[in-house]
């Protein structure tokens, strides 16, 4: 079967075994092998799937039984490279040994993990999460005109948005999660301060970092992040629908036809979106 988008789906077929652990691994790695080469979304890694089948194959061992399955059984996720996560080393987008970056597990990665989530690997970050851009292209971009992710959660959006994984964390200091969610169009949630644990990341400002999430659509962050906030409650319905202005001008027609369409369709979906 051809992999869900969503993630919510995928993680559906995964647990109830309609689509096999070794069969995901296997698209993963054919998508990977498509595309990887060119948006080098992820850190290199020798043996990547061959790991990560080991990891399914003690994951399906520990749940046998479909109905006792964790929400992401089975998921695969990236990472990005300032979060410490065990058997993986930690660069931060930095030429340091690693020896100097070594740290203790994120617990926002081990929450995942207990969800039953599997680490694909980690995700390529602009050094320590400031400035110095990494290699990952937009996965949009035109043939032979490699175009900006932007940053500095580039990896985990680019990997988002090119199909290599269904779900990846990021942090945010000022806009590295808003901003390359919108450059690679996939869903970005940076939450308040400290909702999703800092702990075990590398920081850039400690009173400024967010930890969050990137995920085709909106179902499969707010999935994510029931799981990794400290605390998550669903609001009842509001009475009224809140008003949002649309800009007009100059400046939104010099935007390319196929923006303004998608920009004006994503608006009526608001429109018409049922709260």
């Amino acid at each position: 079967m051809n992999l869900p988008a969503s993630l919510p789906a995928l993680a559906d077929c995964l647990r109830s075994g309609a689509l096999p652990l070794p069969e995901y691994i296997a698209q993963l790695a054919a998508r990977f092998a498509a595309r990887e080469p060119d948006v080098h979304a992820f850190m290199p890694e020798p043996g990547r799937f061959e790991r990560l089948l080991h990891a399914a194959q003690q994951l399906q061992a520990r749940f046998p039984n479909p109905a006792a399955r964790p929400a992401l059984f089975g998921v695969a996720m990236g990472i990005k490279d300032i979060f410490h996560v065990d058997g993986f080393a930690t660069t931060g987008g930095s030429r340091l040994p690693v020896e100097v970056l070594r740290g203790t597990e994120a617990p926002s990665v081990t929450r995942l993990k207990q969800a039953g989530a599997l680490v694909l690997g980690k995700t390529v970050s602009t050094e320590f999460a400031y400035f110095g851009p990494g290699a990952t292209c937009n996965p949009h971009s035109p043939a032979g005109q490699p175009h900006t992710p932007g940053g500095s959660s580039s990896g985990s959006a680019a990997a988002v948005a090119a199909g290599l994984a269904p779900l990846t964390l990021g942090t945010q200091t000022i806009g590295s999660i808003v901003r390359p969610a919108a450059y690679c169009g996939v869903v970005g949630f940076k939450p308040s301060y400290d909702r999703i644990p800092r702990a075990g990341v590398i920081a850039l400002a400690p009173s400024l970092d967010h930890v969050g999430v990137f995920a085709a659509d909106l179902a499969g962050v707010q999935l994510a992040a029931s799981l990794l906030a400290n605390s998550w409650n669903t609001k009842p319905a509001v009475a009224h629908k809140p008003v949002f202005g649309i800009p007009e001008g100059p400046y939104l027609e010099r935007a390319a036809p196929n923006m303004l369409a998608h920009f004006r369709a994503t608006a009526q979906k608001l429109a018409d979106c049922r709260l």
